[in-house]
């Protein structure tokens, strides 16, 4: 795996940094609030792990599986959901939707108006990556870990066809790989 990598972005230690201050600023932002942390699954469950021991106030968490990708590199800018919410706790509750990247934003855009139209008294969006160039949608991260350039990134919950997600780094992926 390793030599399927171009370039380390974000190493260990620069990702354990980004979730400590990203959970100190929710941590804040959230004080008495009923917040509910939804994981946008897979990539951002490493993500989603870490963050939320780094938030210190009660929290509850969900998860949902939604895709646009396919098996392929670029987004097909259709958007389904394969896994919705188990809990009806959305209603009157502050939501922060987990990603770990914003790209395009067609998928987050679409995960707005999905829950937007079930009432909560807020939505946020945490992204771990943000790649502002690509953005075919107008969603803004609320909360971003870091900026990266256009590349194809793998690790740290982000994956090629469903490899490379348990590097412990966030890397760039030879373009070889993906090409052939």
């Amino acid at each position: 795996m390793l030599n399927d990598i171009e370039k380390v972005l974000l190493s260990e230690d620069e990702l354990k940094k980004i979730v400590e201050d990203l959970g100190a600023k929710i941590t804040e932002d959230y004080k008495g609030k009923k917040l509910v942390v939804v994981s946008v699954l897979k990539g951002s469950v490493v993500f989603m792990a870490d963050l939320m021991r780094a938030i210190k106030i009660p929290c509850s968490i969900d998860f949902m599986a939604v895709s646009s990708y396919g098996s392929g590199t670029k987004t097909s800018g259709v958007v389904k959901i394969i896994k919705d919410l188990d809990s009806e706790v959305v209603c009157g509750s502050d939501l922060l939707i987990v990603e770990d990247i914003l790209d395009s934003g067609v998928t987050l855009e679409y995960l707005m108006k999905v829950l937007s139209a079930r009432n909560p008294n807020s939505i946020r969006i945490c992204t771990l990556l943000d790649k502002p160039e690509r953005r075919r949608a107008n969603i803004k991260a609320d909360y971003s870990g870091a900026q990266i350039p256009d590349a194809f990134v793998v690790g740290y919950g982000l994956d090629y066809d469903e490899k490379y997600r348990n590097l412990p780094f966030v890397g760039i992926l030879k373009p070889e790989v993906y090409e052939k």
